[in-house]
């Protein structure tokens, strides 16, 4: 996936969830934040980071918070980036041949990101983006997720009807050492992922060529359960 009209900027704050101060050739400005998660590690005052610029619009802010720079790492942040680096690695043979695929399904009460048939399998697939990262060791969540646990649930059911099931994580940066579920965080989660493991469901993890204009699919990254 790709995005045009970047510029480069330095962070300041953020005053909440959604929005952020960047300093853009010098002037600061307001910029959407696409990721509402905490990214505490990431967006801390004197960052560089990159931004799309949307010029001429009637948004209330002209800017998307797109990167940031860590240490060596340009990670995307980018919420709604993992979803479209995925469909294209699907359609691309990602997961090999593939038919039917469908964003956005409702299977019994879960709506995953991803429904396609592979052979004569109906199988589910729903993805998890990871911009948390620590000595090149990833974990997920970075908050506490009552939604992730629920979606791990209804994989697991899809399982057990007999459908193929896949738990993906995006890793939105390169190269990383291995991906763990964070128990400190969230170890509801953490135990509904090894249940879903041992239930049968594919447990994978990615990660992502990144540059300021895109992120793709990279390499399959190990996942310590």
């Amino acid at each position: 996936m790709t995005y045009e009209n970047m510029v480069p900027g330095i962070f300041r704050d953020r005053p909440n969830r959604f929005i952020a101060h960047v300093e853009i050739g010098g002037a600061v400005e307001t910029v959407h934040v696409k990721n509402t998660g905490r990214c505490r590690e990431l967006l801390v005052p004197g960052a560089k980071v990159w931004c799309q610029h949307f010029a001429g619009t009637p948004r209330k802010t002209q800017y998307d918070l797109i990167c940031v720079e860590k240490e060596s790492y340009l990670i995307n942040m980018d919420s709604q980036a993992p979803n479209k680096a995925v469909q294209e690695w699907l359609l691309s043979g990602g997961l090999g041949k593939i038919a039917d695929l469908r964003p956005e399904t409702t299977h019994g009460d879960s709506r995953f990101d991803f429904a396609f048939r592979k052979g004569d399998k109906q199988c589910y697939l729903e993805v998890k983006g990871v911009t948390l990262e620590n000595g090149g060791i990833c974990a997920f969540p970075d908050a506490p997720t009552e939604r992730g646990t629920k979606h791990l649930r209804g994989l697991q059911r899809a399982v057990a009807e007999g459908c193929e099931s896949y738990a993906l994580f995006v890793i939105q940066m390169r190269p990383v050492l291995y991906l763990h579920p964070n128990d400190a965080t969230d170890p509801a989660f953490g135990a509904a992922l090894r249940e879903a493991a041992a239930a049968g469901v594919h447990v994978l993890a990615v990660d992502c060529h990144v540059t300021p204009e895109s992120m793709t699919i990279g390499d399959p990254v190990e996942v310590r359960l």
